[in-house]
């Protein structure tokens, strides 16, 4: 007997009326995208749990970013830059991308490709021509990969220079039972302390407070441990050194009007970055990153960094 088929799906959000594609992995991974922002708002694993925090009180209304899912932040993360808070590809519409060039990593059955380019009110604000394709997949194992590749399509001969980043907000238990290890001994720049530069003192990153870090020149492979709920996210990254970690805490959560005031327990963004060392393109040129996500039982530790072979030691 034939097994389930993967599929992609296009739909309307009954909440919002916004556009977006329903992806269904054959073993019953699923995850969900909008065209506004290119952003992934849903990713259940294969046991049928949800793995990204969305606010409750998320905004589906352009121009205003969706709080929570994975947001594609570009030309800017942060106010590390001129332009708006993490530049201007969360908050613009989408299109499907028809005809992408072949990737250079494997390109999995369950994916959609999208392609956003820039608009006259981009150029206004930011005055180059870039076209900016994403790709999600979902992997067989139920894995949630995003590839993004930029290219600078000015004709005038002009090199141009951009930040990027997924902020990524995943779902967990309790913040304070949370922990991120791969960081240690890293130096990163606190945007609590505007931007200084700190070294990382312990042996894996705890919340007890608001965090708001960009570690620098991290190792490809970063876990975060859900202690609570017995679950761990696998971060394994390309071409994107550095990760974001970010938790507003009470005070700031109560100040955002997206956000409810006890929704910072439960959410916490881990997310691959390219920040200190901006990207230059040259006209013609195209840069490709890529954030792979996995989620699996929290008896796995950071000794233990192989999906795969933890999958085959506990026999799934």
């Amino acid at each position: 007997m034939a097994g389930k088929a993967s599929s992609v799906e296009r739909v309307k959000d009954r909440a919002t009326g916004l556009d977006k594609f329903v992806l269904r992995e054959a073993r019953g991974s699923s995850a969900e995208v909008f065209l506004y922002g290119g952003q992934v708002t849903s990713w259940y694993n294969t046991y049928g749990e949800q793995q990204l925090f969305v606010s409750k009180k998320a905004s589906f209304k352009p121009p205003k970013a969706i709080r929570g899912g994975i947001q594609i932040c570009f030309p800017q993360l942060g106010n590390h830059g001129v332009l708006e808070q993490h530049g201007f590809a969360r908050n613009r519409l989408w299109s499907v991308d028809e005809s992408p060039p072949p990737f250079r990593d494997t390109t999995y059955d369950c994916h959609i490709d999208l392609i956003l380019k820039q608009s006259g009110d981009d150029l206004k604000i930011w005055p180059h021509s870039y076209e900016l394709r994403l790709q999600v997949a979902l992997s067989p194992r139920g894995d949630l990969i995003l590839t993004s590749r930029i290219k600078n399509s000015n004709a005038d001969a002009k090199p141009f220079q951009f930040s990027f980043a997924y902020h990524t907000y995943f779902s967990v238990s309790d913040i304070s039972e949370v922990r991120v290890e791969g960081l240690d001994t890293l130096d990163y720049l606190d945007n609590l302390q505007l931007k200084k530069r700190c070294t990382e003192q312990g042996d894996a990153v705890v919340f007890e407070s608001e965090v708001d870090r960009v570690y620098l020149s991290a190792p490809p492979k970063i876990v975060t441990i859900d202690h609570e709920k017995k679950r761990t996210f696998v971060l394994r990254k390309k071409e994107l050194p550095d990760v974001v970690v970010w938790n507003p805490w009470d005070k700031k959560a109560k100040a955002m009007p997206d956000l409810g005031s006890e929704e910072y327990t439960c959410m916490l963004c881990v997310g691959a970055a390219c920040i200190e060392k901006p990207i230059t393109l040259r006209p013609g040129e195209e840069w490709q990153g890529r954030q792979e996500i996995s989620s699996v039982p929290s008896s796995y530790s950071s000794g233990l960094l192989d999906p795969e072979q933890f999958r085959q030691m506990q026999h799934i």
